[in-house]
């Protein structure tokens, strides 16, 4: 074999190998962004009320310092406690003051969701249409 001959093929089988290698890659990362695209999409479903408040549940609770039970009332009072704590007026800390006004807001936002609507209650069946006699 002479040795332009052989150059070629050794560039051929180069830029063989390279390319399948480019369109393995490509496959892997749609693959990856389609698999991410799906993660996200059930995941900001799921979290609207994380976004507008920037706080997960837990730390909200964690934050007013009470029980997954908690009462509204419970809430409340440890909110009103926890904001009055933290007066920066009285030395308290103004951003401790927001994390509490946003724990409380998440936890409204939960129960808002856990309480039934007026118009999602039980209905009442319809009244039985006016008999026409004459």
């Amino acid at each position: 074999m002479s040795a332009p001959k052989v150059l070629i093929q050794v560039i051929l089988t180069g830029t063989q190998i390279v390319g399948r290698a480019f369109v393995e890659a490509y496959k892997q990362a749609a693959a990856n962004s389609a698999n991410r695209h799906a993660a996200n999409a059930a995941k900001s479903s799921a979290d609207a009320a994380t976004r507008q408040t920037g706080m997960v549940l837990d730390e909200a609770y964690q934050i007013l310092n009470v029980n997954k039970g908690a009462t509204k009332e419970e809430i409340l009072e440890h909110y009103d406690k926890l904001f009055k704590m933290n007066d920066s007026k009285k030395g308290g800390s103004f951003y401790l003051q927001s994390k509490i006004v946003r724990a409380k807001e998440r936890l409204e936002l939960e129960m808002a969701k856990k309480e039934p609507t007026p118009e999602a209650g039980p209905s009442s069946p319809p009244p039985p249409p006016p008999s026409s006699s004459s």
